[in-house]
């Protein structure tokens, strides 16, 4: 079993999400399932409950039949968004129409985001830097040394002549590919240089 870091981060480049339920009156940001392609449709049911919420959403260019192009907003988590409540709250939540289960971690516990992952969430969609990318289980592991995601850890992927890291959220099982330059990679194999990924690359 890999070991988490405070912040939640494992060293296999997956975020831990698995924290214990906080108090009544402690709130926690915890995952929700909802049905395929109601995830707007849950949010606002969220927020005409009052119920804190956060659905990112990414940007993805398409191109229709008549040869015209629009700009879509898409959740960059199929089926999923983040509710912060507190323990009263979970019965509240599961009344949304469409919202089907809270994603539970071990036991019969919900599985909580920090904090620091939401915010980092939050900055990388308003940046315009993450879209969502399949699980990577073998690479280049790296460490992020700047933006809203530094100091988390993931798997270098090359894309277009540039780098990005792909960032999974483990619990969920969902990936995100994180735009990142060059010079904010650190490699976590002490042995590996970034000038090594050039190679591998090429």
């Amino acid at each position: 079993m890999f070991q988490s870091s405070p912040d939640g981060l494992k060293c296999d480049g997956t975020v831990d999400l698995e924290r214990p339920l906080g108090a009544a009156g402690d709130p926690v940001w915890l995952a929700v399932y909802t049905t395929c392609r109601h995830e707007k449709r849950v949010a606002q049911h969220l927020s005409q409950r009052g119920i804190e919420h956060f659905l990112p959403l990414y940007v993805a260019h398409r191109k229709w039949s008549d040869g015209s192009k629009v700009a879509l907003q898409l959740p960059l988590f199929p089926c999923y968004i983040f509710v912060r409540i507190d323990r009263l709250s979970r019965t509240a939540v599961l009344g949304v129409p469409g919202l089907l289960t809270i994603v539970g971690g071990t036991g019969k516990e919900p599985a909580c985001l920090t904090d620091s992952i939401v915010e980092a969430l939050r900055a990388g969609v308003e940046q315009r830097r993450v879209e969502p990318h399949p699980v990577v289980t073998a690479g280049c592991k790296v460490r992020l040394r700047g933006g809203p995601f530094s100091g988390m850890t993931g798997v270098v992927v090359r894309k277009k002549g540039g780098f990005r890291v792909v960032l999974t959220l483990e619990q969920i099982m969902q990936s995100v590919a994180v735009e990142v330059d060059e010079r904010d990679l650190e490699p976590v194999d002490g042995e590996l240089r970034i000038s090594d990924l050039q190679l591998q690359f090429a």
